[in-house]
């Protein structure tokens, strides 16, 4: 809930100048202000909260709307679908690059070690079930129910604190 109170602090300030504009502003008319003070609150929520678009655009059309009003003037139709384009076009443009940026796989973790595949590089002396692979940058204990020899590709199938789980490269995952 902290974020909700991040996002409506510019809301109240924004709602305070609008206010104190309003009483400044003879003759403007105060439902574009708050048109325009709400559409910049949007904007900004749509910045702290993770809701994919619906908060901002909804703050684009109060903007346009606003300003509009708040004019008062015969401004052009294409002009305000125009701006209101703009903004949806770049409100599109921030969207897709941050949905971009969210991770699509664990890297790391069981979840990335479990189905590798590596090379066996040497083996416990006097265990052949026992032995060590490099993966993912780091050395790892491996334990085998069948025998191992150096050089034998092996399939991760668990991890057991430091102790990897492995069946020969050519086996199933998951054991199949």
């Amino acid at each position: 809930m902290n974020i909700c109170r991040y996002a409506l602090a510019p809301l109240l300030i924004a709602s305070g100048s609008a206010f104190a504009a309003e009483t400044l502003l003879w003759g403007a008319n105060p439902v574009g202000l708050w048109l325009i003070v709400l559409g910049l609150g949007f904007l900004i929520a749509e910045a702290a909260l993770p809701n994919y678009g619906v908060i901002g655009l909804g703050g684009i059309v109060m903007f346009v709307i606003g300003a509009v009003i708040l004019t008062d003037a015969q401004l052009p139709v294409p002009m305000m679908i125009g701006l209101g384009l703009i903004s949806a076009a770049l409100l599109a443009f921030l969207l897709i690059r941050a949905l971009k940026t969210r991770p699509r796989e664990s890297v790391s973790g069981d979840a990335g070690l479990v189905g590798s595949v590596t090379a066996v590089q040497s083996l416990q002396a006097g265990n052949a079930c026992n032995g060590w692979v490099h993966l993912q940058g780091e050395q790892w204990q491996v334990l085998s129910p069948t025998p191992l020899q150096t050089g034998q590709k092996v399939r991760v199938i668990a991890r057991k604190g430091l102790l990897l789980e492995v069946a020969a490269g050519d086996a199933a995952p998951g054991g199949e």
